[in-house]
């Protein structure tokens, strides 16, 4: 085993972020006294960070080079009967990949925040955050056991709700962390009760040990119904990633989330959060490999996803929103790779992603700064002249995301279409149908988005707030400007994998680095095997892919978006009259909100209510509690009177027990 994985060096991966955000969020904040500056707080968090990417990167190379591995507990916690609940970690491909995806951005990140944040209060504050939100995508991401993977699952969750919930002082940022934490716990109960499943029939919670009994596993049934086991436990798993991964219909919290500061958008929606859930079914392939029903389920909730959340990145006018609606679409692309258990194509989506993902929603900010703090695309246009490095950034990043044969975007997107075309699953039909419609629909929100804000006439000045400060000081009919190199910087770093990355690794992530940690049924799922005759190489793919159905449908969808918006500007106006109910649904966002608020909440508050005054204060206080006193008191009375102490009652008591008594017997005796 090479000296690299060693359990110090592993430890230090995700410790060295934890370091530099107690160090920036104790001695940086009114907490701690607010002993430490800025240039401390960001220079221990950024070294933190820097450090888990080098070690992350060391144990990568020695994971490739060396076919390394390390599983081993870290430090055992109790043990329940035999039940052990401990600390540990797995590296193998699949974490080794992920901390380096997970660390590069968050580098990036924390940069990027240097300029982003420079003029808010709670600038030490939030670099704290972002550094405890790497340590706990980190501690999910390294777990070899469900009780760690639980801890940094819920950790991140935590954490999100700090950031989305950042200016705490907008009544909206606080509506979304809220809305984020508890749509959230709903995924999480589905969640907890796979676990529980897991750790009651297989009676322990380590990976391996679960794998290993999981033909066991597979034989059983679920108590009082004919389904499997098996099946129950993974939907349970799965419904916790449809809240983490925003899926349909636990989606709702991910567009709200645009609510706090653009460096943890790009954060939570490209390498951490939001991925978690596709990281933990594509580690528990074992499993879900046993239920054709689970990958059903999955593969119909990623395809509603990803073409029903396209949609309504159409008629959004918020440059941070319409980039959020395209990650959860892309969810959705990464969600129906697993439905057709081609679970190393969803992780060469996730790794492709969360760069150009990043790429965008960091140029977002950059495009936000440069605007004074105007977020809304109408009042754009043009700022490719003002703003040239964000505008190269910004192409790139969308090229990739629609799937430009050579981009890094196209070979996993591409693969994606591929390996649902050759599933057997029942709902392969639509999910192929769905992620063909989504290309269209990517390309033309996406360019559509591209012309609005970097090309066509400047309308910056039209902004019906243009001639008001707003409060960062600017007033908005300014000139656009380029953002300093803190901001750019990381935008160029992040380009160039947008770029190649997808080439780069195209075939040893498809077929062969993750052999022996993704388990596959062959036999059974044909998906990677159809993918392996078809895929012979970055070029012949990429060459290849200018002749595909894909790449027409996303040329169609830029040609579309630069017709109606730059062509013809007066189409889409004239589009929306004539189909008012269907804009009014989309901008309704399917009347889910409508939905949760009015009928779910409600009803929760209806039942509570119901069980507040019936139960509680009805049954509980007034039956068991008030009425078990009141019984006692009367009890009590009548013994009272029984006890006067004065002897010629309890002569008259005597004398009338004699007359019952000899009643009585007279009364057997006939």
């Amino acid at each position: 085993m090479s000296q690299v994985l060693s359990a110090s060096t592993l430890l230090a991966v995700p410790l060295a972020p934890l370091a530099g955000s107690l160090f920036a969020g104790i001695l940086g904040t009114a907490f701690g006294g607010n002993r430490v500056g800025r240039a401390a707080s960001h220079t221990a968090t950024i070294l933190g960070v820097f450090i888990a990417f080098v070690l992350s990167a060391l144990t990568l190379q020695s994971v490739i080079a060396d076919g390394a591995r390390f599983e081993q507990t870290i430090y055992q916690w109790m043990v329940i009967g035999g039940l052990k609940m401990e600390v540990g970690f797995l590296v193998d491909s699949l974490t080794a990949t992920m901390m380096c995806v997970v660390t590069f951005v968050s580098l990036m990140v924390h940069v990027y925040t240097i300029g982003y944040m420079a003029d808010d209060d709670g600038y030490n504050r939030f670099f704290s955050y972002i550094s405890l939100f790497t340590f706990s995508m980190l501690m999910l991401v390294m777990s070899n056991n469900f009780l760690q993977l639980f801890f940094g699952w819920e950790a991140v969750g935590l954490v999100s709700y700090l950031l989305i919930g950042f200016w705490f002082n907008r009544p909206t940022a606080i509506f979304a962390n809220m809305k984020a934490f508890l749509v959230n716990r709903v995924g999480d109960f589905g969640f907890i009760l796979g676990i529980g499943l897991i750790a009651a029939y297989a009676g322990t919670l380590n990976y391996g040990e679960v794998f290993a009994k999981s033909g066991d596993l597979a034989k059983l049934g679920f108590p009082g119904t004919d389904w499997l086991l098996i099946t129950v436990i993974c939907i349970g798993l799965f419904i916790g990633a449809m809240g983490k991964s925003a899926q349909f219909p636990l989606h709702v919290w991910l567009p709200d989330s645009m609510e706090g500061p653009t460096p943890i958008s790009a954060l939570i929606h490209a390498a951490t959060m939001v991925t978690a859930g596709i990281f933990m079914v594509a580690r528990m392939s074992p499993l879900f490999e046993l239920s054709d029903t689970a990958l059903n389920f999955i593969l119909i909730i990623g395809a509603i996803t990803a073409l029903f959340m396209g949609f309504l990145g159409i008629i959004q006018n918020d440059i941070k929103r319409v980039v959020a609606y395209s990650t959860l679409s892309q969810l959705g692309y990464m969600t129906v790779a697993l439905g057709a258990s081609a679970y190393s194509v969803a992780v060469f989506h996730l790794m492709t992603h969360a760069f150009f993902k990043a790429l965008l929603f960091l140029a977002a900010g950059s495009v936000i700064i440069g605007m004074h703090h105007n977020q809304d695309i109408r009042w754009m246009g043009g700022v490719r002249k003002y703003m040239p490095i964000t505008w190269l950034t910004f192409l790139i990043g969308s090229l990739a995301l629609i799937g430009t044969p050579f981009f890094s975007g196209f070979y996993s997107k591409d693969a994606i279409i591929e390996a649902v075309h050759a599933s057997h699953l029942p709902g392969a039909s639509f999910a192929h149908f769905a992620v063909l419609a989504g290309v269209f629909v990517t390309a033309f929100y996406s360019f559509r988005l591209y012309f609005l804000v970097f090309h066509g006439n400047e309308r910056y000045d039209q902004n019906p707030d243009a001639h008001h400060d707003d409060h960062h000081g600017h007033g908005h009919d300014e000139k656009p400007h380029e953002t300093p190199w803190v901001v750019w910087l990381p935008l160029v770093l992040l380009a160039i994998p947008s770029v190649v990355i997808g080439a780069m690794t195209l075939m040893p992530m498809l077929f062969g680095f993750f052999n022996g940690v993704i388990h596959v049924d062959g036999t059974r799922h044909h998906a990677m095997a159809e993918l392996a005759k078809e895929i012979h190489g970055w070029v012949p793919m990429a060459l290849h892919g200018f002749t595909a159905a894909p790449f027409w449908l996303a040329l169609a969808g830029v040609a579309a978006s630069y017709y109606m918006y730059m062509v013809n500007p007066a189409l889409p106006a004239a589009i929306q009259r004539a189909f008012q109910p269907i804009y009014n649904l989309l901008e309704n966002k399917y009347y889910l909100d409508w939905f949760n608020e009015n009928v779910i909440a409600r009803g929760a508050r209806l039942l509570g209510t119901g069980l507040w005054k019936g139960g509680d204060r009805a049954l509980i206080d007034g039956l068991v509690v008030n009425g078990s006193w009141k019984v006692v008191g009367w009890v009590s009375g009548v013994a009272r009177r029984l006890q006067s102490g004065y002897l010629y009652h309890y002569a008259l008591v005597m004398i009338l027990g004699i007359f019952v008594l000899m009643t009585y017997f007279v009364w057997l005796n006939k």
